[in-house]
């Protein structure tokens, strides 16, 4: 459920209508290309964490197959990733809530949700399972839902619908109304949407049995991802028109609306909703066992290593909420920029962690096949090629976004992070070398 519902976010919900307003149909090839290019990534990161199960994931494999400053730089930039885009899913969260109920400011329910999840995730790890599976079964629930309600409306069994055929598939400019261009703005908009699958190989390693916990959640998680969302993106074009979605309007709720089911737009706030909380608590997991690993490697302030009665690591736990408690503050001046500036500080730090990975895998494969082949239980796919074409692949990201007047900001921003972290952890490898 962490594997299906950890990636099943606002970014699916909400923020597909980007994608389908550059690719129109086309969209659908963009989520495959997105999707294939997050599988990838996960295959590998899967292999090496049935391999060698670790709180710290990828940041433990970079060190082992990089060195100290591999995995230093990519612990500390995942863990800035999920501390600040935990702050932007409070906020959104916020917005939702305080459009229910105005009374309460938008900066008083991120104060709210931020000490509902950490008082959770401070008092045992179960308490972050649960509230997981929760959310991510409402959400499993949502999709399959809407795949069901299309695929009748699509057949014209639903009442007042009738069977539109290929038409809106065809029409409106064909299947690519902006060519391949679109398709590629397509994959630019919709492609940080897979972020989040990571967390599944953190916690696995607090699992009873990591290197079957991993390899079942890498082997159906992903592929029943991709399905649900180039599923969706397929339902969508094909009920209607894409050139019929509205800017600022989920699609989901454009669909349901046509086909005539009430209150669709409430009920889709509440899915957002939900799936927003439930980014921030598998964020929060992630961030805190990420800074642990980090401080057990020595790369963090050891305090972070204490752990609870109950196995949690409260101090790890309470400097991954610290920036979300200032985010309340800064929702209380900016309430309605900083969501995008927080947004834009992130940007493509994904894209690095996933380089990382990829790089990873290509050291260490060849490792554990010399030294220990019976712990390679799950592989990937078509060694080495695949994988030198999924760091192809990130790289023409990284040139395309360059090019993009919307995305080369955030790249930009994280750029400079990437670089100022590099550099810190260029430091640190000189001055250990002379020590």
């Amino acid at each position: 459920m962490l594997g299906l519902g950890g990636v099943i976010g606002a970014g699916l919900f909400v923020g597909s209508g980007a994608g389908i307003a550059v690719a129109g149909p086309g969209i659908v090839v963009s989520y495959l290309i997105a999707g294939g290019l997050a599988m990838c990534v996960m295959r590998m990161l899967g292999e090496m964490s049935t391999a060698m199960p670790a709180s710290g994931s990828f940041s433990v494999h970079a060190e082992r197959a990089l060195g100290r400053w591999a995995g230093f730089s990519v612990g500390w930039l995942y863990w800035f990733l999920l501390v600040v885009v935990l702050a932007v899913e409070a906020t959104g969260a916020a917005t939702i809530a305080h459009g229910w109920l105005p009374s309460v400011p938008q900066w008083g329910w991120v104060l709210i949700f931020m000490l509902v999840f950490t008082g959770a995730n401070l008092a045992a790890v179960k308490n972050f399972g649960e509230f997981e599976f929760s959310f991510a079964a409402l959400k499993v629930f949502a999709i399959v839902a809407f795949l069901v309600l299309g695929v009748l409306a699509i057949l014209g069994v639903l009442p007042d619908t009738h069977s539109a055929g290929p038409a809106n598939l065809t029409g409106h400019g064909g299947f690519l109304p902006n060519g391949w261009q679109g398709v590629i703005s397509g994959v630019l908009a919709v492609v940080f949407a897979f972020g989040g699958l990571e967390v599944v190989t953190i916690a696995a390693a607090e699992s009873d049995d990591p290197v079957r916990s991993v390899a079942r959640a890498v082997r159906s998680a992903v592929v029943r991802i991709l399905f649900f969302y180039v599923g969706s993106m397929a339902v969508i074009v094909t009920v209607l028109p894409w050139t019929a979605q509205r800017a600022g309007l989920s699609p989901y709720v454009t669909v349901l609306d046509a086909i005539g089911i009430p209150s669709a737009g409430q009920v889709m706030n509440i899915v957002v909703f939900v799936a927003l909380l439930s980014a921030l608590n598998a964020n929060l997991y992630g961030s805190s066992r990420m800074i642990f690993s980090l401080a057990e490697r020595g790369e963090a302030p050891r305090g972070l290593t204490r752990v609870s009665g109950a196995g949690v690591p409260r101090r790890a736990v309470l400097a991954s909420v610290a920036f979300g408690f200032v985010s309340v503050l800064l929702n209380l001046e900016w309430p309605d920029s900083i969501f995008l500036y927080l947004l834009n500080a992130v940007g493509a730090v994904l894209l690095f962690v996933w380089a990382m990975i990829a790089a990873s895998q290509l050291r260490l494969r060849p490792r554990f096949e010399r030294e220990a082949p019976e712990r390679l239980t799950l592989r990937m796919w078509l060694f080495p090629g695949l994988t030198w074409l999924t760091l192809g692949v990130i790289a023409v990201v990284v040139v395309l976004m360059l090019t993009d007047d919307v995305a080369r900001p955030q790249l930009l921003w994280s750029l400079g992070a990437t670089a100022l972290v590099l550099m810190v952890a260029g430091i640190r490898e000189v001055r250990a070398r002379r020590g």
